[in-house]
């Protein structure tokens, strides 16, 4: 499919996509002086160092600046854990967090998903992201949680400020990221003494939510202690509220720009899956993952010291031509798609299965209500900091209804 003519607003995600490739032709493994990491950029070594724990360890404390208060995140994000805590971890979470649980909220996110667009019933004209794509994830979060729902706002303004990225440019350096640290810091300690007090309540009165169930949780005797739970939660409002947000600007910005698209899906539904797949890999909201080398090693034919940062970018290794057919096409018939935008190995994202359910519904949903699904002006989209996250912050969309 070709890309539609576009106007010049800001920022262009596919500008960004398209310096991944040119990146990678100048090298699959390379040192950056200017930020003083490596990077790694195709296909098979982006894989072969997400695989490796052991190797490329994803604990970067020894690395990045230090914030008090988001040393109660880290407490329970096994994200950034390496075996055998990351284990223990992940197990005991996965008891209550169950393929299960994710299934069994198919018929609320539909529910939602509807009172949303409810409320845009009027409207020719409204911002998706505004609508629909950023309030979805965050009330599912809040209502698996057992957070009342007077209380749901909350998860939405503190998501807006911890991952606005509005304290870095581009390419920030490890100052710009104490600063923005403690720019946030007071959002993250006010999160942590709701959790606290939320946990603590469940823990007095139990209840049917995930909450509950993650108290309730044991594997070998131990089980979750309070501010491991907070982290989780911190974790969940990443992997289960900014992907999704991300993926569903994405997916409606990108139809749009690809003429043919939505015809395709809604001539032939089914395609949908593929679809979503397939704005995963052309634009993951997480394109880079950070790792630390932990022992001394040779990549690419380059020696690593140990302790050395390492960026895997994702974004370039599912536009890997050795991989993908045709990787600078988007098709929504791509089969298979082994993208990396979940991650690989032990540490694929906990969030993968939620994320895909929401999009999934959302974006059924929205083919059925409007015959037409339109973004009428590029110059109005407001982009997210591509430094944080890709995606976008404003999609005005024009719509028409059966």
């Amino acid at each position: 499919m070709t890309s539609r003519q576009l106007g010049s607003p800001a920022l262009l995600l596919e500008e960004i996509s398209n310096r991944w490739s040119a990146d990678r032709e100048a090298g699959a493994v390379r040192y950056e002086e200017s930020q003083g990491l490596w990077q790694v950029l195709d296909y098979g070594t982006v894989a072969a160092v997400l695989a490796d724990p052991l190797t490329y360890s994803s604990d970067l404390s020894s690395l990045a600046p230090t914030q008090e208060d988001f040393e109660t995140f880290r407490q329970g994000n096994f994200v950034g854990m390496d075996p055998p805590d990351h284990r223990r971890l992940r197990a005991l979470v996965s008891q209550a967090f169950t393929p299960r649980v994710v299934q069994g909220l198919a018929p609320r996110i539909e529910a939602l998903c509807a009172r949303l667009l409810d409320a845009v019933a009027d409207q020719d004209r409204f911002d998706l992201v505004d609508a629909l794509a950023y309030p979805l994830p965050i009330i599912v979060i809040a209502e698996l949680l057992g957070v009342p729902a007077d209380e749901h706002r909350l998860f939405q303004d503190w998501a807006s400020i911890l991952f606005s990225g509005d304290q870095l440019g581009e390419a920030p350096d490890m100052a710009d990221l104490s600063r923005a640290l403690e720019a946030i810091a007071p959002t993250v300690r006010e999160m942590n003494g709701y959790m606290l007090e939320h946990i603590r309540a469940r823990r007095a009165h139990p209840g049917d939510d995930l909450t509950s169930r993650l108290i309730a949780a044991e594997v070998d005797g131990v089980r979750l202690e309070d501010q491991q739970m907070v982290g989780f939660v911190a974790l969940l409002l990443v992997a289960g509220h900014v992907t999704t947000t991300a993926l569903l600007g994405n997916a409606v910005l990108t139809f749009d720009r690809y003429p043919g698209t939505n015809a395709a899906l809604r001539a032939d539904p089914g395609l949908l899956p593929s679809a979503i797949e397939e704005v995963l890999r052309w634009l993951p909201p997480f394109a880079e993952l950070g790792r630390r080398v932990a022992r001394p090693v040779v990549l690419g034919g380059h020696e690593l010291p140990a302790d050395s940062m390492l960026i895997a970018h994702l974004g370039a290794a599912n536009r890997d031509p050795a991989r993908f057919h045709a990787p600078e096409v988007f098709d929504v018939t791509r089969h298979p798609n082994p993208h990396l935008t979940f991650g690989h190995g032990i540490h694929f994202c906990f969030g993968a299965p939620l994320a895909r359910l929401e999009a999934m519904i959302a974006l059924r949903l929205l083919q059925e209500r409007f015959r037409s699904l339109v973004v009428p002006s590029y110059e109005d989209v407001v982009y997210q900091n591509p430094a944080v996250i890709l995606g976008v912050r404003q999609l005005p969309v024009e719509v028409a209804r059966p």
